[in-house]
């Protein structure tokens, strides 16, 4: 049998749009907490795990939108000071 996952292209909903990296990221570590602790019924461990992907995948959005703001200073052989994309991979 497969394993299902939410797809990438599931709209991310509102709620969890609105949050910050910081609060998403928080909500994500009690999903993982509770998913861990095993005290939550199938249905729920579901439902959870579902909004727990589309945290995460909020969070890489953010990650990737501050990498994407990132610039490293550069130095041109002239002496020039200037600034380029960080490739932070």
């Amino acid at each position: 049998m497969a394993k299902e996952k939410p797809e990438d292209d599931t709209p991310i909903p509102a709620d969890i749009a609105k949050l910050s990296f910081e609060e998403a990221l928080a909500e994500l570590e009690d999903i993982v907490q509770r998913l861990e602790a095993g005290d939550v019924s199938l249905e729920d461990s579901i439902e959870i795990y579902t909004r727990g992907a589309l945290l995460k995948r909020h969070c890489e959005t953010k990650l990737r939108a501050a990498e994407e703001k990132i610039e490293k200073v550069v130095l041109s052989p002239d002496g020039n000071v200037g600034a380029e994309p960080v490739d932070l991979s």
